[in-house]
Parts: C-alpha cells; sequence; structure tokens
C-alpha cells in the first residue's frame, strides 16, 4: 500500500522541519535490532531507476532475504517495481522519512539521485538500520564525513556501491602489481571515455508530469522550476544533484586509481582543466577534463571525455584499449582494467604477460548482506569510508573546474608541464577536440587553480582555499537537512 498521500506528507513534514535533524524528530534510534542468522533479511530499496530495478531483482532472489518495502516519488517507477515482485507483500512509500517509521526494515539500499544519498544513510543509520548506498556515496565532501560518523556512531553496516570491490580478479591484479612484478609503480590512471549526448536545451520551465512529486524528488536540494526537458538522468549534469560524469561513471575507476596506489587519504594537491564542450544545452558539467592528484610518490591522473572518438560516428576513443577503467603504470610495464574487472599487465612493449579473470563484482549486494549478519566491518568489501575518500576526489577535481578560468592552451600547458604526465594528457584532449571540429584556442577550456588540501583535516588550504571550503558542502531545505548542516531559509 501507498503510506503517504500529498496531504499527510504536508501536514506531517512540519513536525521534521521544526528540528534540526529528522533523528529529534523520531525515535528511531530505539528501534535498532542486528539481524539474526536464522531470520530473513528484510530490505527496502528506495529510488527505481535502472539501477534501483536491479537491486530489486538482486535482493529478491536472495536466499534469506526479502525486499519489503520501496520508496520513489515518482508512482509509476514504484508501481513498476512493485508488480516486478509478484505476488509478494510490499509496502510502498514515495515520502523516504515515511518509510523509517518502519522498526521491522533491517536495511535500507538506496539507488537515488546523488543528492538524496546522504540524507537516506545518515537518516537509516539514526534509525538502526543498515544501508547500502550507491556511488558516487555523497553529494559533497561534507557529506561523506557525516556518513561515516553516522555508520559508527551508530555501529550500522554501511556498503558503498562500487562493486570493482567485490572483484576478486582486480584484487588479485593488485596484490600481484604492490609485490613489485611490474617494478615500481609511477602513475595510476582512470579513464571514464562514454560517449553521452547533448541535453537539449528550453527556454522556460518544463512542466512536472502529475505521478512525480517533485517537492520529495527535489528532498534537500531547491524546489526550483525544471529548466531542462528531461527530469530524470540529466540530473547527473547539474550541480545541485549531481557531479557529472566524474561522480557518476567515473567514481568506479577513481576508486580503482585510488586502490592501486594504496592511499588512503584526500590527496595534498589538486588541479583540473576542461569543459563543457561542442553542446549549447543546460547541463553545467564538464564532458572533457582532466584531473592530477598529486599523490606520492604514486599520482593519479584522471581522464573524462563525453564525445565521440570524431564527429560524425558513435565510436568511443580510448588509452591502451580501454575506455571506462584504468592503467597503472609501472617500471616494467602497466596493468589495464576494463569497467568489467579483471584485466591484463603488460611489459613495455605492450606484450601480454598474466591476465587476471573478472569473479565476483556481481556479489557485491551479497557481501553486505554477510556483513550484516556477521556484524563485522572487516567483512564488508566497501566500507562507506572508502566510499567517502574515493568519492571526494571527484569532488575536489569538480571544485577545481569549477573555480577556474578560461585559458589559452599555452597557458594550460605552462602550467600543466608541472604535473606527470598531464602534458601528454592534454596533447589528447586537444586532439579529441579537433576530431569534433572543436577549436580550444577559440572555445577555450577552463584551467582550474592548483589547490591545496589538508588530508587531516579535510579541508583546503592557502590560495583560493576560502572559496574552494564553500563547496565542501551546501545549505538544505529545513525539512530535509542533515544536523549540523546550513539551511536554505
Amino acid at each position: 500500500m501507498e503510506k503517504i498521500t500529498r496531504r499527510s506528507f504536508i501536514r506531517q513534514s512540519t513536525t521534521v522541519a521544526a528540528g534540526i535533524s529528522v533523528a529529534a524528530a523520531l525515535p528511531w534510534s530505539t528501534w535498532a535490532r542486528p539481524a539474526g542468522a536464522n531470520n530473513d533479511i528484510r530490505v527496502a530499496v528506495v529510488g527505481l531507476g535502472g539501477r534501483g530495478r536491479d537491486h530489486v531483482k538482486t535482493f529478491k532472489e536472495m536466499k534469506g532475504v526479502r525486499v519489503v518495502a520501496l520508496c520513489d516519488p515518482d508512482r509509476n517507477r514504484l508501481q513498476e517495481a512493485a508488480k516486478s515482485l509478484g505476488e509478494q507483500k510490499v509496502d510502498k512509500y514515495i515520502d523516504y522519512r515515511r518509510l523509517l517509521e518502519d522498526k521491522d526494515i533491517d536495511a535500507v539500499c538506496t539507488a537515488s539521485c546523488n543528492h538524496w544519498h546522504a540524507p537516506v544513510t545518515v537518516w537509516g543509520c539514526e534509525a538502526g538500520k543498515d544501508v547500502y548506498v550507491e556511488k558516487p556515496v555523497c553529494h559533497t565532501i561534507w557529506e561523506g564525513q557525516q556518513m561515516v560518523k553516522a555508520a559508527r556512531k551508530y555501529n550500522r553496516i554501511v556498503q558503498s556501491g562500487m562493486q570493482l570491490r567485490s572483484d576478486k580478479g582486480v584484487a588479485e591484479a593488485f596484490q600481484w602489481l604492490h609485490e613489485g612484478n611490474l617494478g615500481k609503480m609511477l602513475l595510476s590512471r582512470g579513464l571514464c571515455i562514454e560517449n553521452r549526448s547533448s541535453i537539449g536545451k528550453v527556454d522556460k520551465p518544463t512542466p512536472i508530469p502529475s505521478h512525480i512529486d517533485y517537492d520529495l524528488w527535489c528532498g534537500p536540494a531547491p524546489n526550483e522550476p525544471l529548466m531542462r526537458k528531461r527530469l530524470h538522468f540529466d540530473w547527473h549534469w547539474i550541480w545541485n544533484t549531481g557531479n557529472g560524469d566524474l561522480g557518476n561513471q567515473g567514481i568506479h575507476q577513481m576508486d580503482m586509481c585510488r586502490r592501486a596506489n594504496g592511499e588512503d587519504r584526500l590527496p595534498p594537491r589538486v588541479i583540473s582543466v576542461g569543459g563543457r564542450f561542442g553542446w549549447n544545452d543546460d547541463g553545467q558539467s564538464a564532458n572533457t577534463q582532466l584531473i592530477f592528484f598529486d599523490y606520492k610518490p604514486v599520482p593519479i591522473l584522471f581522464e573524462v571525455t563525453g564525445m565521440p572518438e570524431k564527429k560524425g560516428v558513435r565510436r568511443r576513443s580510448h588509452f591502451k584499449g580501454i575506455r571506462c577503467g584504468n592503467v597503472v603504470h609501472c617500471e616494467g610495464g602497466y596493468f589495464a582494467c576494463g569497467e568489467g574487472g579483471g584485466g591484463w599487465a603488460y611489459d613495455n612493449d605492450d606484450k601480454k604477460i598474466k591476465q587476471f579473470f573478472a569473479d565476483g563484482a556481481k556479489d557485491h549486494q551479497q557481501n553486505f548482506i554477510d556483513a550484516m549478519r556477521s556484524r563485522k566491518l572487516k567483512d564488508l568489501n566497501a566500507d562507506v569510508r572508502d566510499g567517502h575518500i574515493s568519492s571526494s576526489l571527484c569532488h575536489m577535481g569538480n571544485i577545481s573546474h569549477r573555480l577556474g578560468k578560461k585559458s589559452s592552451p599555452e597557458n594550460i600547458n605552462n602550467e600543466l608541464k608541472n604535473h606527470q604526465g598531464m602534458t601528454d594528457a592534454f596533447e589528447r584532449f586537444q586532439t579529441h577536440l579537433d576530431a569534433n571540429e572543436i577549436d580550444i584556442s577559440k572555445e577555450k577550456a577552463a584551467l582550474g587553480p592548483l589547490l591545496t588540501m589538508d588530508p587531516d583535516a579535510e579541508e583546503f588550504t592557502g590560495p583560493r582555499a576560502e572559496e574552494a571550503n564553500k563547496m565542501l558542502t551546501k545549505k538544505y531545505r529545513k525539512s530535509f537537512v542533515i544536523a549540523g548542516a546550513e539551511t536554505l531559509g
């Protein structure tokens, strides 16, 4: 049944708005109970787009697990997901806060929009529920910090939706690299080479379909007129709700970059160059971008490409045969891994040395369930802190980009020559734009500032720090605030 109507939502939301945290309004913490080894684990899935429906299917087929609740402000998606469960009884909600009042739900799995990830996770932990949160785990760096704090404070199991952490082939490959089989590691490269399309442009607000509760869809984000053609999916390219392809597909590869070089904290410096080229549309995020993370001794270089190999084709470009994936450069060769996991080790003559077979990424949700039963954090393949650090790398790159200024190719080259591998990467950047008939000397790229980060405080220091630190967080609408956050008023 649908647990709340629009009228009752308006009435009930005033209770939530009165406090700084939803936990203060509802005594969730008294409901916490560990999942018993002999009991079915009861899961609620929040956000029922393509990935959310995948989660419904996966949990439905798991032994000892039942999908007992669904939540989405889009009633059509809600009904479709419920139908996929057949005759199984399931409760339906359009307001996530009402779902949390159900003390019989053990875990929440969220594939909602990025701007909803932190409220779903923090409130879920406060309500005594374990959480599986899709990537990127957080919409801002501050949110990731609060999610880690909530997981620890309430002793919750929180899994980040970075499936390659459950791939045994990748784990074997990185162990092999760390043992020195290709010599000293030099550079960890991530690649997000997609073939996206323009989202178009509107000159007036787009009407919201009657089956969508737009106020709930906006949630913590400003409830502003919809100034793009599509509500769903294209939110990825809008800063109030998404993080661009760097935080969409790229987060998987960013996490692999960090696993490869073994870093467990944020880097001391970051710089970005990029832009949204070729499309005069309502999107805001970059579709072509380079980011350098100055880890020592092994930096991360990340490349985002959203246009085809050249104008007039659908084929994507690649780097050493990899489109969405990773290339780890070492003294004696390199390791290349695609988005499906596994991969090959090569020598410096591009000769294949050793193959690592993809095995286990499909078991990422099962790993979450197993850790729920054991109540041991060490059993979790992608703890929320791992998700926070890797997601925050994406946010750091985007912050440098958003603070950038349009610059000539000469000025950009002059700055990038100080950062390992970036000169060659920028040359490919320009070649790619040329192939798409974009003149970078006219349609200039934005060169972001070189920002300095304090890895312990997770705050920027030095030049431009005041501007950058303002982008570590955001303001929330009062009805959807996380404790400690600023409100929109």
